[in-house]
């Protein structure tokens, strides 16, 4: 009978080593004094200090970088998403009132290719580093004919604390809280489905395509541009107790996230246009025939909810002022 090796059936166990080889510096860089052993073990073994912790509460996140990912490979650029991934899972857990302790990645293909897993890696481990947490483990996986030639999915977890008397649970805010929105640089890591179609389909561009719109760059980098981290931003303010709730704006939007927030009887209201829009929105909004003015299926879309703005968080009134005209209510306000 010939011989079945793993690789004849499509599985290379030495490029997956390979990528691991060019990827543990990077890994290693993102160590904290918690993190026991080394690159390899079978599980990421951690012992967290506590002592600064009156009520230590764990808080943990899982998430995926989604379609975005298509810009990735199409531009053949594979050293962001796996820091956007990072970002959105911090920002997760942040709005919560949590810092990270430490990361988890999953990478899975159809056919492992050392250079691009690795390039993954170093933005994950990067992303880490960035944010003081450790990447203490992960698992590259490649499945022959589940993925196109190509392509890969990349999805991690988080687990971060927080004192329990400084959970953010939105039982804070109350009525004369100041909305405060964190921008973004764009579309961070959602609506891509509709993005791609406006660009590749309705506009039929190529992802390297430049648009003077677009301050004469490739539609694929705008498109690549970073899910921010929002942690270092709010670190000071967050120790000064002066954050009572806040919302990440994922998928959704604003009229599905800032209500999870909301105590019951609560509405919050937003000034559209009262902050800088990235352009990528105008151009969605007019070739894809989008509304972003009070429309909630618009507002829905983005992590940008409507027109760029991210993680608001209601503040005492004294801290800062706004001026209201788009209403966000609370789930069975109306």
């Amino acid at each position: 009978m010939k011989d079945s090796r793993y690789a004849d059936a499509g599985v290379d166990i030495d490029a997956k080593a390979a990528a691991l080889a060019r990827a543990r510096t990077a890994i290693r860089s993102t160590f904290t004094p918690a993190v026991l052993g080394d690159v390899g073990g079978f599980g990421g073994l951690f012992r967290p200090d506590f002592s600064s912790y009156k009520e230590p509460v764990l808080v943990g996140s899982t998430d995926g970088v989604g379609t975005k990912l298509k810009i990735a490979i199409a531009m053949d650029r594979h050293d962001t998403c796996g820091g956007d991934l990072v970002n959105h899972c911090v920002n997760d857990i942040l709005v919560q009132g949590a810092r990270p302790l430490f990361f988890l990645d999953y990478i899975a293909t159809g056919k492992v290719e050392s250079g691009v897993i690795g390039s993954i890696i170093e933005g994950i481990a990067r992303a880490c580093r960035e944010n003081g947490t450790a990447l203490l483990g992960g698992e590259t996986a490649e499945m022959p004919g589940f993925y196109a030639a190509g392509e890969y999915d990349v999805a991690g977890t988080i687990v971060g604390v927080v004192d329990r008397d400084r959970i953010l649970d939105g039982s804070r805010i109350a009525e004369g809280d100041v909305v405060v929105g964190l921008p973004s640089v764009g579309l961070q890591t959602n609506g891509y489905t509709l993005a791609r179609k406006v660009f590749f389909e309705t506009m039929g561009l190529k992802p390297t395509e430049r648009v003077a719109e677009l301050g004469g760059r490739a539609v694929g980098d705008v498109l690549l541009d970073p899910h921010l981290s929002y942690l270092r931003p709010m670190e000071t303010l967050l120790d000064a107790g002066l954050v009572h709730g806040m919302a990440h704006l994922t998928g959704g939007g604003f009229y599905d996230n800032i209500p999870r927030v909301l105590p019951e009887g609560l509405d919050v209201v937003i000034k559209s246009g009262s902050w800088a829009v990235p352009p990528v929105f105008e151009v969605i909004a007019r070739e894809g025939r989008v509304s972003f003015e009070g429309t909630p299926p618009a507002a829905r879309t983005w992590s940008a909810g409507s027109k760029g703005s991210c993680s608001p968080l209601p503040m005492p009134s004294n801290a800062t002022s706004a001026s209201p005209t788009c209403r966000c209510p609370t789930a069975g306000t109306g």
